[in-house]
């Protein structure tokens, strides 16, 4: 072979991924391809061993004998060393002077191995998990039988043996109505999966069992179902527990409905949670007029609800948190005035906040009617006086505080009319306007006697919002090294929203991506349409969401902050705005790699709401 042939032979060598290397009879390293170099270090001239397991002695797997006896092996070794496995081939060689050298090749299967590893793990993680947990997992065919299930299901059901189970017929043996088993295959058909379902199984000795069903559809190569695969949950205990939480509620209800005295319930608010029949003879107002629909200011004259809380948080009135036998005057619906004693209490949650407060009046009217005959005339005469007064201060309220709130919004509108459309400060004028002007309506809300009306949906730009919300933080931000990166689609369909409600959602994101920065970062923020619905996703780069708590984030009182007075209600409260919105909230997040928060709302479409309705 002439130089130039062993130099382009070298070179192909030295191509090759594999490791090669030749030895002599002796142990001596003849030749090495770049990616043997690499992997043991330049050796031609060394002993093998030496080389590749740094040893003055053969390697204890060596099979050079073999080879040099004429075989062909191969086989895989680890070779400590390097801490690598690889696939080897070695053949003899025989040389030009009749000499036998042997040829390696190596291949690196390493990175192969663990993968096999980890398949083997995971395989057996998996079957431990069907077979130890608690619910009832199985695997299903199309056609309606069962090809595995765990031992948990078998309990359940009350099957001896899995050999029994496997036989039977799911439409016919396992629903207690096979139509319910209909209803599923149609559902799990059209979306891929079924989530929490409440369905009727029907134990082997055809006693009924209700389930929360969820199960995933399996498919081929090609996308075509195969059949079914989840869990059973047996619900015998929930829906027991139901009926009788159901019967005790029925029960309280009756004694509350039946009391002769009034009995009434108010939020922390003041919104009416409770009115017995009682409070309906009494006061005058049905059950269907009060309960979440008036304030419980308004059975109570001006003032005396606030004194009221007030003495009931005092210790001077019966103990904390309750107030015992104290006169009390209720305006009826058709204005006339109830006199009796009230009984008031502050009910408190499981952590000790107050949350509501209860009340019982009783009417002292028959006792009082002599007294009541006697000063009717002046009662009538203060009341008026009370009403009158009140009116003028109200009014005068109203003109003292209206007027300059005009002011202040025509200065800003003329002001508007000297700054272009596209100045930043044009946008900080149109904000204190809008604030302006809501600082009005909140006026006159706060004058009235009810309720106030909670915000109408209405069509809004999602991306107003935003850029609302990113020009007010935007130096909070900045002074966290948290860089904003917008981009927000133009053009973009209107949401039939509450925009507090969005304002809400969005500053509490901001605000979770924020303290997930605390060494600063980027927060990107995102607007685009996907059909019909408008997407909107918060994205930042801090510290990120571990992989078991990505599902209970949106849980009510789950936190993932040490502050002690966070209470873990930012998040769901949002994920119920936004359900109530039509939308959804979903998270993707990767611990150590940031957070990605989207939310989805539908478009708003003219007319659609006249067509549905």
């Amino acid at each position: 072979m002439t130089n130039e042939e062993s130099q382009r032979l070298i070179s192909i060598l030295d191509a090759i991924e594999d490791g090669i290397y030749i030895i002599d009879a002796d142990y001596t390293l003849e030749f090495m391809n770049k990616t043997m170099v690499k992997d043991f270090g330049a050796g031609v001239g060394k002993k093998c061993y030496q080389v590749i397991n740094n040893s003055d002695e053969i390697c204890p797997w060596c099979r050079a004998k073999e080879v040099f006896e004429g075989e062909t092996i191969h086989w895989e070794q680890h070779v400590p060393g390097v801490d690598k496995t690889y696939d080897l081939l070695e053949l003899p060689l025989r040389n030009t002077d009749g000499t036998i050298s042997k040829l390696s090749i190596c291949r690196d299967i390493t990175q192969r191995q663990k993968r096999e590893e980890k398949i083997r793990a995971s395989e057996e993680d998996y079957r431990r998990l069907f077979d130890h947990v608690g619910s009832g997992a199985y695997i299903s065919s199309k056609k309606g039988k069962f090809l595995n299930v765990n031992q948990a299901l078998l309990n359940m059901l009350g099957y001896k043996n899995k050999e029994e189970f496997l036989k039977i017929d799911i439409a016919k043996d396992l629903y207690l109505r096979p139509e319910d088993r209909r209803k599923f295959q149609e559902m799990i058909e059209k979306d891929g999966q079924v989530i929490d379902l409440e369905v009727d199984f029907k134990r082997k000795d055809g006693t009924p069992l209700p389930v929360l069903h969820t199960s995933h559809a399996r498919y081929d190569l090609k996308g075509k179902v195969l059949g079914y695969e989840g869990l059973n949950v047996d619900q015998t205990q929930r829906k027991q527990m139901e009926r009788e939480v159901k019967e005790a509620h029925d029960f309280m209800n009756n004694i509350i409905q039946s009391s002769p005295n009034a009995i009434m319930a108010a939020d922390i608010k003041g919104n009416i949670l409770l009115w017995n029949r009682a409070a309906e003879e009494t006061l005058g107002y049905k059950s269907e007029d009060t309960i979440g629909r008036m304030h419980i200011t308004s059975v109570y004259p001006e003032g005396v609800a606030k004194e009221i809380m007030k003495m009931m948080r005092s210790h001077e009135y019966g103990g904390v948190g309750k107030l015992r036998s104290y006169p009390m005057v209720y305006v009826r619906r058709d204005g006339g005035i109830v006199e009796g004693n009230l009984s008031a209490a502050i009910i408190y949650d499981a952590r000790g906040k107050a949350v509501a407060s209860v009340g019982i009046f009783i009417d002292l009217e028959e006792r009082l009617e002599m007294e009541r005959k006697l000063r009717q005339t002046q009662e009538q005469l203060l009341q008026s006086e009370k009403l009158a007064a009140m009116g003028r201060l109200t009014s005068q309220i109203a003109h003292e505080l209206n007027n300059p709130l005009y002011g202040i919004m025509n200065t800003l509108e003329l002001v508007k009319t000297e700054i272009p459309p596209e100045n930043k400060r044009r946008k900080i004028l149109d904000m204190a306007l809008s604030e302006t002007v809501r600082l009005s309506e909140m006026l006159r809300k706060m004058l009235s006697f009810s309720k106030p009306d909670e915000e109408e949906k209405q069509p809004t730009n999602i991306n107003t919002i935003l850029d609302e919300i990113l020009l007010l933080h935007e130096k909070q931000l900045r002074e966290h090294s948290i860089r904003i990166s917008p981009s927000l689609a133009e053009d973009l369909d209107m949401v039939k929203a509450s925009k507090n409600q969005l304002r809400q959602v969005f500053l509490n994101i901001i605000s979770n991506a924020r303290d997930a920065m605390p060494e600063g970062g980027t927060l990107s923020v995102t607007t685009r349409a996907e059909g019909d619905n408008v997407h909107v996703e918060i994205s930042d780069t801090g510290m990120g969401i571990r992989k078991e708590d990505l599902n209970k984030i949106f849980d009510s009182f789950f936190t993932t902050k040490d502050n002690i007075k966070d209470v873990g209600l930012g998040l769901s409260v949002c994920y119920g705005f936004i359900k109530d919105h039509g939308g959804d909230i979903k998270v993707e997040s990767e611990w150590g790699s940031g957070a990605t928060f989207t939310i989805i709302l539908p478009m708003f479409k003219e007319g659609a709401e006249e067509e549905t309705s």
